[in-house]
């Protein structure tokens, strides 16, 4: 019997594409950052994902809708989690790299 070219998935690979988040792949994965001593949380937009305008703090031009960027907020703030993610802004992605 010939040989089958298609790749065998082992049972561990198949559990690990079954617990992966469908949203973190439409949304971006969840990432840490430190700038200027303090550690953000940085998560990715995509253009389909985009559906509201919003000013950027670093440029202060509007981020129109299906514009791909980025969400950042503190991630060790004094006030708690709620108080951070509440004070999230969105930024242009070379924005947020130069800041």
């Amino acid at each position: 019997m010939p040989r089958s070219n298609r790749p065998r998935r082992t049972r561990d690979r198949r559990e690990a594409d079954e617990a992966y988040d469908l949203t973190r792949a439409s949304f971006g994965g969840l990432t840490v950052e430190t700038k200027h001593g303090r550690s953000f949380n940085v998560q990715s937009v995509s253009a389909t994902s985009a559906v509201k305008d919003y000013v950027c703090p670093g440029c202060s031009l509007g981020i129109a809708p299906a514009t791909p960027h980025v969400v950042a907020w503190r991630a060790d703030g004094l006030f708690g989690a709620e108080d951070d993610l509440a004070a999230r802004r969105h930024w242009h992605t070379h924005c947020w790299r130069i800041s």
